[in-house]
């Protein structure tokens, strides 16, 4: 009698993943991914805002020196320069004791600071991300205005 061998194929198993494995994974990362990207994105905002605030106060502490010293304020038309250098045009101070600032910062936008003032009284402010003015957000006015 003949011995019928029995063959049996057994399947190899190789470690590895699936490829739904894989795909699920890169989802997940993708997912985080896109929570931490948002997450910064707020924060950036943030920083720019604060950093917008603090340039202010910068600004109406020099802006505030220059008053002691000249009895006025840097009229519109002198502007913020006249805290970095003196006027040469409109109300001439009595005592030019600056410069008040190193230099006139941008805000952190790009854009200028908005400054008017009429002598007595000043009206300060960054129109935010878009440069318009109002807004919400972060395209929110900054006021760091006078009352004189």
């Amino acid at each position: 009698m003949e011995t019928i061998e029995l063959r049996t194929h057994r399947r190899i198993s190789h470690p590895g993943f699936t490829l739904i494995e894989l795909m699920v994974v890169i989802l997940i990362i993708g997912l985080l991914a896109t929570i931490v990207v948002q997450n910064l994105r707020s924060a950036t905002d943030k920083a720019k805002r604060v950093k917008a605030e603090a340039d202010i106060s910068q600004l109406k502490s020099a802006l505030d020196r220059y008053y002691l010293d000249a009895g006025s304020y840097p009229t519109t038309d002198q502007g913020l320069a006249a805290l970095v250098s003196p006027p040469n045009s409109g109300n001439d101070p009595k005592d030019w004791g600056g410069p008040y600032i190193e230099r006139i910062p941008l805000d952190p936008w790009g854009h200028p600071y908005v400054y008017q003032s009429d002598g007595n009284q000043y009206l300060l402010k960054s129109y935010g991300a878009d440069g318009v003015e109002g807004g919400e957000g972060k395209n929110a006015d900054i006021d760091g205005s006078s009352n004189g």
